[in-house]
């Protein structure tokens, strides 16, 4: 057979920088560098069993000091010593991503200009922690070489039910009218436009001041579909036209996530947009196009038209919660995915998975979660939906405990390769980064030190390092089989790989905080 020629070569390298990434441009793959030396790359699709992007995040709750800070009062070295503990638990479970939470309660961690210091800093609404935590929450974070998502709750006001409990200089003291007492919490009221704005601008703030790399709701919305939840003043106020009040409410909360997207693009177009809803959007027997379940239905009950954001291109991505176990008889997990995977099909709207990591082996949970291969199971049957690219779990202190370690089983049976971040396909046709240099890789005792070289002005978020041993066939560098690092890249990076031997032959890709690659450097072989 006819080798191929080294321009044939060069293209299919430069097209597989962004093979898993989503639809590349012609003219960008025509013009992307790439050195001489490059292994050819097949065009399959990459192995389900070693993605190269794969979505691996935590999320770490604040409200009513769930994970961080674990309790108030601690002093600000405490805070970030503790919050350094939780990099170094998903440095150590290989995720790549973080989910923080910091607006828990209509307040801040970050110094805000709309609302108060919150109070599972300190234990005092509006009182200084003595630091700016969300500075140091993202600049941590990223010095582990971790993408930061801000999770915000966009209406939730406080988790009791005295307006008097709030800080006297509080928004919804200043505006009583703007909160609905509900089931022993305040709410801001959604069916307000004045509201919607607010809540908007506080946690705009945050997206345009700090570097984030994601905005993210869960799934508060409305909390219940019943008239007690008093918005009935707002209803008489702007409902006119609608067929009835869950119409309105809907319409509201819709108004809500289209209006985030458009703000969120207009302002910081490269961070990612989504939601993590409860994982039931209707039951079959109330909609056709629903999921074969019998559960609360977030359409009916929260308001939340959580498919028709997807299929109406809304989100960048979406994380429903399926937080049940495979065969589960109102809701099983099995039925659940294929579901989702066929909402999302077709439509650029990333799908990730909330995995349940709090059910496993916890007490009071029925038999099917005190197996320890429950959850690793779920990845399993991921794969055949290859719509599903990646998992984040709830929450960070169950990631740790890894209760009948049901972590420790996902971790081996899925996270045994790196895995960089998913990139949005609507980012996919960017400038990538320039490709580094490997100056040299030798033998040294414990392994082989590599010296990776930025190229260019700008230093890159990280370095993807794949190794060729002895023997491997130089084809794909499309997944992950023979990556063996994603590391926080430095404009000169001296690393040491403790499984390279003499003939194994190294590249280098440079990542940028979308997660686009650069073509690969040249090859260097140890000798």
């Amino acid at each position: 057979m006819t080798s191929p020629s080294r321009r044939t070569v060069l293209r299919g390298l430069a097209l597989a920088a962004a093979a898993t990434a989503g639809p590349l441009s012609a003219s960008s793959a025509a013009s992307a560098s790439t050195p001489a030396g490059a292994p050819a790359i097949r065009s399959a699709a990459p192995s389900g069993d070693a993605p190269l992007r794969q979505m691996r995040g935590m999320w770490i709750a604040s409200v009513v000091n769930i994970n961080w800070p674990s309790k108030t009062g601690l002093t600000a070295d405490q805070q970030k010593a503790e919050y350094l503990a939780w990099l170094d638990l998903a440095v150590a479970r290989k995720l790549n991503s973080v989910f923080v939470q910091v607006r828990p309660t209509a307040d801040a961690f970050w110094p805000s200009p709309y609302e108060p210091w919150s109070q599972y800093l300190t234990g005092v609404q509006g009182r200084d922690p003595g630091y700016d935590p969300l500075a140091f929450l993202v600049a941590e974070t990223h010095r582990r070489g971790l993408a930061f998502h801000a999770w915000f709750n966009p209406y939730r006001v406080s988790m009791q039910a005295d307006p008097a409990g709030l800080h006297p200089d509080h928004p919804a003291r200043r505006h009583p009218d703007w909160i609905v007492s509900y089931g022993g919490k305040l709410y801001y009221n959604p069916g307000m436009p004045e509201v919607r704005a607010f809540v908007q601008d506080a946690m705009m703030d945050a997206v345009t001041r700090y570097d984030i790399d994601g905005l993210h709701f869960d799934d508060y919305f409305y909390p219940v579909n019943t008239t007690a939840f008093d918005d009935s003043a707002a209803y008489a106020a702007y409902g006119a036209g609608f067929p009835d009040l869950a119409a309105w409410r809907r319409n509201n909360v819709d108004l809500l996530v289209r209006e985030m997207q458009e703000r969120v693009r207009r302002a910081k177009p490269e961070i990612a947009w989504g939601i993590s809803p409860s994982g039931i959007w209707r039951n079959k027997a109330t909609d056709p196009l629903g999921s074969e379940t019998s559960g609360s239905q977030s359409y009916d009950n929260l308001h939340a038209d959580t498919r028709g954001w997807v299929r109406k291109g809304w989100l960048d991505y979406i994380a429903p919660q399926l937080y049940w176990y495979i065969g589960q008889s109102n809701a099983d997990y099995a039925k659940l995915v294929p579901w989702w995977s066929d909402v999302a099909a077709g439509t650029g709207t990333q799908l990730w998975i909330g995995q349940a990591a709090y059910k496993a082996g916890a007490s009071g949970q029925p038999a099917q979660w005190f197996q320890p291969d429950e959850l690793t199971r779920h990845l399993t049957l991921n794969r055949d939906h290859p719509e599903v690219g990646g998992d984040i779990w709830y929450n960070a202190g169950d990631v740790r405990d890894d209760r009948i370690g049901s972590i420790s089983a996902v971790v081996a049976g899925h996270y045994t390769r790196p895995a960089l971040p998913p990139l949005l396909p609507r980012l996919a046709a960017g400038r990538a980064p320039r490709r580094p240099v490997i100056p040299s890789a030798r033998r040294v005792d414990g392994g082989v030190e590599l010296r990776v070289l930025a190229t260019g002005e700008d230093v890159p978020f990280q370095y993807a390092i794949f190794r060729l041993d002895r023997g491997a066939r130089a084809e794909d560098l499309a997944d992950a089989r023979n990556l063996v690092a994603v590391v926080p890249a430095r404009r000169h990076l001296r690393w040491v790989d403790p499984a390279g031997t003499r003939g194994a032959r190294y590249y280098v890709m440079a990542v940028d905080r979308a997660a686009r690659l650069s073509p690969p450097s040249a090859g260097r072989r140890v000798r």
